[in-house]
């Protein structure tokens, strides 16, 4: 029972394992009770979005603002490029793979079968802020704080910060499991639960390829870079994966990041800057996760995929998980409400999406952790050739 207390990973499996039997077993009547809460669970869940963003985005840019530098651009530009690539990636990947490999798998919209089960009464909590605006507002306050240096305004976020973590991590992350049992329950009403777990298991196959590429290919090119080996790099961060694949949080495993990394040859001075920067803003194992999940709910609900609409997403996304807080589960907390404002993902379509997620968090987390020490090989061999040349001028 304590394993399972402390797992959200395994909470989620035994909830769609249970909306999967008890869907046939239980009758509508005790249904609509979990559909009542999952309705007001969607509301608060609307709700809280825009207060998220804001509340880690203006902190997460303040900060990064004011460590204003050459090494911090380009360790910010290697990381962003790297999380746009995995996104692009994928979703070239998928777009070519997935209507074949999910080909007759077509349902109707999960949010619209959500009706099956009607909830007794319902509970309107509207948010205060539309998505987008909070993204504004969040990018218009972190930036204008990191350039005033307003002490009083960062205290006010840092502060808000902390409540909005505590939302997340007691009111939002415990019920997920719950929530996500009704929906399958819901789903298995509707006789469409067995197709979605078969998606399920297709994707979760193609994401584990695809982040095995993706870190051999981003120490191929640190090898490339600092002439060196790459796999025997990557067999040196091992001990950072598996350590990754425990915690699922990038932030917890940063001291072993580290303690690998200058195994690696990095020095000290550039591993303890390039580590704890990238353990926040550099998440291509995420955004490779959520491309394709995305893609792939579009695609069995006959959702149209534009290419223009998934580049501004894919560009946003980088941005929007840099807020991402340390804790399982994260990096789709931070990113979730873009993921409803840009397409259109209802709060069933959105909890499908977090079960997705969390299914594979470790994974992501831990090429999230492996391809940080990947850059930081690469921003040192920047650096070095940087105080070369300064040595070679005076």
């Amino acid at each position: 029972m304590k394993v399972l207390k402390n797992s959200l990973l395994l909470q989620i499996i035994l909830a769609i394992v249970l909306g999967t039997i008890l869907g046939t077993l239980l009758p509508q009547s005790i249904g609509r009770i979990f559909a009542t809460f999952n309705d007001i669970f969607s509301s608060f869940l609307g709700f809280a979005i825009p207060l998220i963003i804001l509340g880690l985005i203006v902190p997460a840019i303040s900060n990064l603002g004011k460590e204003a530098g050459k090494l911090l651009i380009i360790t910010a530009a290697i990381a962003y490029g790297s999380t746009l690539f995995s996104g692009f990636m994928t979703y070239g990947v998928s777009i070519q793979l997935f209507p074949k490999l999910l080909s007759g798998q077509k349902i109707e919209a999960i949010g619209e079968n959500a009706n099956n089960l009607l909830p007794y009464f319902n509970i309107a909590i509207p948010p205060i802020l539309d998505v987008m605006s909070s993204l504004v507002i969040a990018f218009v306050l972190g930036v204008g704080i990191a350039k005033t240096q307003s002490k009083t305004l960062e205290k006010v976020f840092l502060d808000f910060e902390k409540i909005i973590l505590l939302i997340i991590n007691k009111a939002i992350i415990p019920f997920l499991p719950l929530f996500i049992f009704g929906i399958f329950l819901n789903m298995t009403y509707s006789g469409q639960v067995f197709l979605v777990l078969n998606t399920f298991v297709k994707i979760i196959g193609v994401i584990f390829v695809l982040h095995i590429f993706l870190l051999v290919l981003q120490y191929a090119i640190a090898g490339a870079i600092a002439n060196r080996n790459p796999f025997s790099m990557m067999k040196t961060m091992f001990p950072a994966y598996a350590t990754a694949l425990g915690t699922q949080s990038s932030a917890a495993t940063i001291p072993i990041t580290l303690k690998q990394t200058l195994k690696n040859k990095v020095s000290p001075k550039i591993a303890g800057f390039v580590i704890p920067l990238c353990a926040t803003i550099h998440l291509a194992g995420s955004t490779l996760k959520i491309v394709a999940c995305v893609i792939a709910l579009m695609l069995i609900q006959g959702q149209p995929i534009d290419f223009l609409q998934m580049t501004g997403f894919i560009c946003m996304l980088g941005i929007a998980m840099v807020a991402a807080p340390g804790v399982p589960g994260g990096a789709i907390m931070a990113a979730i409400g873009i993921i409803g404002s840009m397409l259109g993902f209802d709060a069933a379509n959105q909890s499908l999406m977090i079960a997705l997620y969390i299914a594979m968090d470790s994974f992501g987390t831990a090429c999230n952790v492996m391809g940080d020490g990947a850059i930081a090989v690469i921003v040192d061999k920047i650096a070095s050739k940087k105080e070369i040349i300064q040595q070679e001028n005076t």
